[in-house]
């Protein structure tokens, strides 16, 4: 089985938006079998509690499924446990690198969201926490869930004849 954790300050916004839509593309794949996919946070204020309700309200408009999704924190144990494992900024990345320690440091299975998408020409994905543009982070989701699926797929799948 492939694991795959995408990773955020939260836990609230951004990476369950991306568990909830990378989950939505597996099913549309079948793939959901294959390749398990959760979220976490670097941060510990929102431990237990739903994604953000703009980020419900989005996934509610694209009939994408959060159900029994909640927040939790970025454990030591993730490292072994996941293959990729994918931060939505340049702080996550650092903060997951810096609990992971020198194990992690160039470690491929540990990169930015947005190394999906360098047309994009933007290192971070926007927090909607603070920007309220949910719909933006909406978007480059889904796109980059998408590359992220093909990426696995080549890297991963087509080794093990899936």
């Amino acid at each position: 089985m492939i694991s795959v954790l995408f990773v955020c300050l939260g836990n609230i916004c951004r990476s369950p938006m991306a568990e909830a839509v990378f989950k939505h593309q597996l099913l549309e794949q079948g793939l959901e079998g294959v390749i398990t996919v959760d979220s976490a946070g670097t941060g510990d204020w929102h431990i237990g509690k739903q994604p953000h309700e703009g980020t419900r309200s989005l996934l509610d408009q694209y009939g994408v499924s959060y159900e029994g999704m909640r927040a939790r924190q970025v454990r030591l144990t993730d490292y072994n446990e996941f293959d990729y494992i994918v931060c939505m900024d340049s702080n996550n990345e650092r903060d997951v690198r810096q609990l992971f320690g020198s194990k992690s440091d160039g470690n491929a299975k540990v990169f930015k969201f947005m190394s999906l998408l360098p047309e994009k020409k933007c290192d971070d994905v926007p927090d909607p926490y603070y920007t309220g543009n949910f719909e933006e982070v909406y978007q480059l989701v889904e796109q980059g869930c998408k590359r992220l699926m093909a990426r696995i797929q080549e890297e991963q799948l087509s080794r093990e004849g899936v």
